[in-house]
């Protein structure tokens, strides 16, 4: 057909053609005209939108919570430019005027406070039930929610509900009961929803194991919370554990043994642990950090799918795994990254949601009180700790303390050396329970990662942390949360991604990922998820070594971030809100496109 078609045109053609000739001689060519005025320039283009604009960051604002071990979790009030932080020693909320904040920078960010915070109490019991240690806040509008497990925590939780922040007058409203340790609160966009990460964690001798879960309570249209919260957990997927390590989830824990005389029966309901969620006003996603998956809750009919993650081979990328005071890069066949993700955040490109994952890693360890070692012993501990007391259970080994399988990937890592004193999972790599392993399994993915809505990996940064803050901070690199001292987390998780937040800065996306470890700040323009572009590291820390936390040394280990828009900004400015848990400050950074 498409033969006969070129030629049926090319006959139209010829035939056009003489039609238009004629028969008869060519006349005389004409004069040519005179050439016309040149026409009025056109408008300048709008400048294009697909490459990649770089960011400088600088610190335009700084409080202390006035104790360590604080401002874990930070949030921002649009409406009075006020700042939320959590302060876990205090059981307070701190609240931070940020009106004063402006494009102008501080001098001496290490050593300076700017802002001024004030304490919320919260109440110590709710409905005769003693309360636990506030974990997460979250603020939409007048509203804010605030998660706080019970003392026992094993039992349920509440969340707490205060309104008021349009006035700067928080005040207490009602609570309402959740699952077991929630961890995490947070809002759908248009505030209809609150949602809670319910942890579920077992007692210290795995004597009592609670489901993890999610619950969801509804905003009425009077703006306040329904009364009662519905519970969504796992136990549909009790049986099919071996699927879902077929999609390279993991389910450390002691089943089967008996402790303190408890026979352990471990169901996945009760293994998974929901740990952090974003979400979007139809679908939430929630990480399943120990478990190495991802949970995906339909908000309109609450049904609650499961997906593994995988892994990530160490062979084609640069790590560190010994601490040797150096920058001691390898590449490993047989060594593996279990994502673990923690914080996780969302954006779209072409009208598709693309989920963003800070990969910490995170092992499990659990002790229990007992008299001493013989009394351990006897209650089925596996090992005894003058200060922690008698281990329930623990997945967390060296490699050399793994047994290889003959001829396997593992049986030549262990054969250098290199990688005896890596912190792995027994969790992984024995497929078939006979106590020999054909790899190691590493705890987290030291990067960040952007997953499209089938669970599928569109980027990783790869070994970018550990490479830049090397190239920067030489063997300072890798180093504590709470003492200076180089190369000192590189058999243990390297920099820890933990905190991640996204935001639109201009026409671009980024997304601003915090190494809980290190303490710096890695931005990487997101705009487009399959062309991604690191664009920044800041870090606000003084590495000289040999200090510790009881110094004046910056701010140590970022555990949220929080990005407030140029709209919403007091300076105009793009800003990050970083809560810094060792440190116990809050650092507010603008952030403007180079």
């Amino acid at each position: 057909m498409a033969i006969r078609l070129t030629l049926k045109y090319g006959i139209l053609s010829l035939i056009v053609s003489s039609a238009l000739m004629g028969c008869g001689l060519d006349g005389d060519d004409g004069e040519q005209g005179d050439t016309g005025a040149q026409g009025p320039q056109g408008e300048q283009g709008n400048p294009g939108t697909d490459a990649s604009i770089g960011v400088s960051m600088d610190i335009v604002g700084r409080a202390f919570l006035g104790n360590q071990s604080a401002a874990e979790i930070v949030q921002y009030h649009a409406e009075t430019a006020t700042i939320y932080a959590t302060n876990s020693e205090t059981n307070t909320i701190a609240s931070i005027p940020a009106s004063s904040v402006t494009t102008g920078t501080l001098p001496d960010p290490i050593g300076t406070v700017t802002l001024t915070p004030t304490a919320i109490t919260l109440p110590e019991n709710i409905e005769n039930v003693e309360l636990g240690s506030v974990t997460s806040i979250a603020i939409k509008d007048d509203l804010m929610a605030v998660a706080m497990p019970a003392s026992t925590k094993t039992n349920n939780g509440f969340v707490l509900f205060f309104n008021g922040l349009n006035s700067s007058t928080p005040t207490f409203l009602n609570a309402v009961e959740v699952g077991a340790l929630p961890d995490m609160v947070t809002f759908t966009p248009d505030g209809s929803k609150v949602l809670v990460a319910n942890e579920g964690e077992p007692s210290d001798d795995y004597a009592v194991d609670p489901q993890g879960s999610v619950s969801v309570i509804a905003i009425l249209e009077t703006g306040e919370p329904d009364d009662t919260a519905t519970t969504v957990g796992f136990s549909a997927f009790n049986d099919s554990k071996a699927a879902l390590v077929a999609q390279g989830m993991m389910f450390p824990n002691p089943s089967g043994r008996t402790i303190n005389g408890n026979v352990i029966v471990t169901t996945v309901a009760q293994d998974l642990e929901p740990e952090y969620i974003t979400t979007t006003n139809d679908l939430a996603y929630i990480s399943l950090q120990e478990n190495n998956g991802l949970a995906i809750l339909d908000l309109e009919d609450l049904s609650i799918d499961v997906i593994g993650l995988g892994t990530k081979s160490w062979a084609g990328l640069n790590i560190d795994i010994q601490e040797n005071d150096a920058v001691s890069f390898g590449q490993y066949q047989g060594l593996y990254g279990v994502y673990q993700p923690d914080t996780v955040a969302h954006f779209t490109w072409k009208d598709a949601t693309f989920i963003v994952t800070a990969n910490e890693g995170d092992a499990r360890e659990y002790f229990f009180d007992v008299a001493d070692e013989a009394a351990c012993t006897a209650a089925g501990g596996v090992d005894y700790d003058e200060d922690d007391g008698c281990l329930a259970y623990s997945d967390e080994v060296k490699v050399e303390d793994l047994t290889a399988l003959a001829n396997s990937e593992l049986a030549m890592l262990q054969a250098t050396g290199e990688a005896d004193d890596l912190r792995v999972t027994i969790a992984m790599g024995d497929n078939d329970g006979d106590g020999e392993y054909d790899a190691a399994y590493a705890y987290g993915a030291r990067s960040f990662t952007i997953w499209d809505q089938n669970g599928l990996v569109v980027y990783d940064s790869g070994d970018d942390f550990e490479r830049i803050t090397a190239s920067v901070h030489g063997a300072q690199f890798n180093n504590g949360d709470d003492e200076n001292a180089g190369d000192s987390r590189s058999e243990n998780k390297g920099p820890e991604p933990e905190a991640l937040t996204v935001g639109q800065v201009g026409e671009r996306t980024y997304a601003f990922i915090g190494t809980e470890r290190m303490g710096g700040i890695l931005v990487y323009d997101v705009t487009n998820p399959y062309d991604v572009k690191f664009a920044e590291y800041v870090i606000n820390r003084d590495l000289t070594e040999g200090l510790t936390s009881d110094n004046v040394i910056g701010d140590l280990a970022p555990e949220s971030l929080v990005f407030v828009s140029a709209e919403d900004s007091p300076s105009g400015v793009p800003l990050l809100v970083v809560g810094n848990e060792v440190s116990g400050t809050v650092t507010v950074w603008q952030i403007k496109q180079r």
